[in-house]
């Protein structure tokens, strides 16, 4: 934003003709005496992060009036101090802000000169060496009132609860230890493109929308099958856990108390915009809606803890241009989200371990390992020690702990488990957080057989992390793989079947229509090309199983099949199988996870190429 701060005898305008983003609701005309003129120009940058922007303006605009010694202040929209202008959305919204954080301080009267008319104004300057100043806000660069220092203590704890320095760890060359270098500030691989980029593309899973905005994504038919079997898989393990699943909007009206108040909490970038006079936003997770949804339940502590569950499709968060690459940091995005009702922070503790438990499944179920750090405030770190000590064990593995002077947002304890790519970066996944705000912001309560009325704290938990991510970990764990597979439950071929001449396609057709009446993904390679490139085409696309089918097995109904996950680099494996061997060792592979069809043609002839 660009400020022109002009200290003035008098100051006067009259809106005169509008343009097409014209403000109707704004007063036409206004002066004001002895007032500190403020001329701005909202721009692209400051779209970035829009309450950082308004506090930073307020800041200087205050500390100047001051200064000056006056109380008036007129905001004057003026595009002329730049060139690369916010939308009128987003700056009216900005100005909006600016106004009515200013006339929160009580000293100062505000005005404000509508957006988007030509206006005639008159303006008569003090001249003293004070009256004329130029100010450029940055969003996340300005200076500001001094905030109290937050201090963070790292150390690990071990399952049989040894606590040691975490620096210990940091050469080694582990999952845990990329993890604990990134925590503590150790230098990366900067620059350096994650392997998943390539594999998305070339696997015809996933590709950029260039159409849309940057990090919004388009889904080929393979990589559709993959997101729609993790949504499978995490409502499962929701429902058997006793998730009630829900639906609710993706946007949200900020004139809403406590809608306002919860995204301001939030840290990341957000997508608002004007919706007639209303001033919008566009979800980053589910809360808003669940919260909504508790606030008119009638809540009885016999219920709790009650879990409610939406797989928010989609999310937004206007990240930076510069940081969104791939699967890994996106706009929009898919994100599993239950949030559970507890009675008190004994029942949030119980209710947390179990969670923390299904986000470690997770990691053995999508064959990602996982590493983790349970961050907590001083006070709780205090007072429940023992029990951390205990959740670290019940993991089994050592974790890194974050111990916060103080509470910074609305968890007082959280546990973020990631996936480590091919560069030792960690990709976070699954996470549960201790929320002792929201139930209050939002008025969520409930009432004990005495009549005391109990705002309970809340958990939020996302099983998996947002499905993209989870994918994102499934193609970077396989560029440390020497034979690079998906877990067969998520192969979008599960087999597939090469006959060697065109005579033996009838037989290896029967036996695809067998395959996928049983639950099995089966494809046939019916093209006119040699055996050795049906093969290999087998092998780009990760097939879990590829039964070759010539005049033998079309004698003997036994098939030779190439198990990749038993092949070694340039080394296949092959076992003679009969159908319903085959059958059952797939189905062995994918005991107790979803299952869908094929969502390509069966006959490879008819498969169009997406890239």
């Amino acid at each position: 934003m660009r400020l022109l701060l002009i200290h003035s005898d008098h100051i006067e305008y009259e809106a005169r003709k509008k343009t097409k983003v014209a403000e109707e609701d704004a007063v036409q005309k206004d002066a004001l005496d002895e007032a500190l003129a403020v001329f701005c120009a909202v721009e692209s940058v400051d779209e970035e992060n829009i309450e950082d922007a308004i506090r930073q303006a307020t800041d200087e605009v205050v500390a100047t009036a001051r200064q000056l010694g006056t109380t008036n202040i007129m905001i004057y929209p003026y595009a002329h101090l730049s060139s690369d202008l916010a939308s009128p959305e987003a700056a009216v919204s900005i100005l909006r802000g600016l106004a009515a954080a200013i006339a929160g301080e009580d000293e100062f009267v505000v005005r404000r000169a509508p957006f988007g008319w030509y206006k005639a104004f008159s303006l008569s300057c003090k001249g003293h060496p004070l009256s004329e100043l130029s100010r450029t806000i940055t969003p996340g660069e300005g200076a500001s009132a001094p905030k109290k220092e937050i201090e963070h203590e790292f150390f690990v704890f071990t399952p049989e609860g040894e606590r040691k320095d975490a620096r210990d760890y940091v050469d080694e060359k582990t999952p845990f230890a990329s993890l604990i270098r990134k925590e503590l500030g150790y230098p990366g691989q900067e620059g350096v493109e994650p392997a998943h980029v390539d594999l998305m593309r070339a696997k015809e899973l996933v590709e950029y929308e260039p159409r849309s905005d940057v990090g919004q994504h388009r889904w080929m038919p393979r990589g559709k099958l993959i997101r729609d079997l993790l949504a499978d898989y995490v409502l499962a393990q929701v429902l058997e856990y006793g998730g009630m699943p829900v639906e609710t909007p993706v946007m949200y009206d900020l004139g809403d108390r406590a809608i306002a108040e919860h995204a301001a909490k939030f840290g990341e970038r957000q997508y608002r915009f004007k919706s007639g006079n209303r001033d919008m936003m566009l979800r980053f997770a589910a809360c808003f809606g669940m919260f909504s949804i508790m606030h008119d339940m009638h809540i009885s502590p016999n219920t709790l803890p009650m879990k409610l569950y939406e797989l928010s499709t989609y999310s937004f968060r206007h990240e930076q241009k510069g940081e969104v690459i791939g699967l890994k940091r996106l706009r929009a995005f898919t994100m599993p989200d239950m949030h559970t009702l507890c009675r008190d922070v004994d029942d949030a503790l119980k209710s947390f371990e179990e969670q923390v438990a299904i986000g470690w499944k997770s990691g053995e179920d999508l064959e990602t390992p996982l590493v983790g750090v349970f961050r907590c405030t001083r006070d709780f770190f205090m007072q429940y020690e023992s029990w951390i000590k205990s959740l670290v064990a019940k993991s089994g593995v050592p974790m890194l702990i974050e111990v916060l002077s103080e509470r910074t947002h609305y968890w007082i304890a959280k546990a973020d488990l990631a996936a480590i790519d091919a560069q030792g970066r960690p990709i976070e996944n699954p996470t549960v957080q201790i929320d002792v705000e929201s139930a209050d912001r939002f008025d969520i309560k409930y009432y004990t057989p005495e009549g005391v009325e109990v705002h309970p704290p809340i958990l939020h938990f996302s099983p998996t992390g947002s499905i993209e991510r989870v994918i994102c970990a499934l193609l970077e764990n396989t560029a440390t793989q020497d034979v690079p597979s998906l877990p067969t439950w998520l192969a979008p071929t599960q087999v597939r079947l090469v006959p060697v001449a065109e005579r033996h396609v009838c037989f290896a057709e029967e036996i695809c229509t067998r395959l996928n009446a049983a639950g099995i993904r089966t494809d046939l390679d019916d093209r006119e090309e040699s055996v050795n490139k049906k093969i290999r085409g087998a092998g780009v696309d990760w097939v879990p199983y590829v039964a070759v089918i010539g005049d033998a097995e079309a004698e003997s109904g036994r098939l030779t099949v190439t198990v990749r996950r038993l092949s070694e680099k340039k080394k296949p494996y092959r076992e003679t199988m009969s159908e319903d061997e085959l059958i059952e060792a797939v189905r062995m592979e994918t005991a107790g996870k979803p299952c869908r069809p094929l969502y390509t043609p069966r006959f490879l002839s008819r498969k169009p190429r997406f890239i």
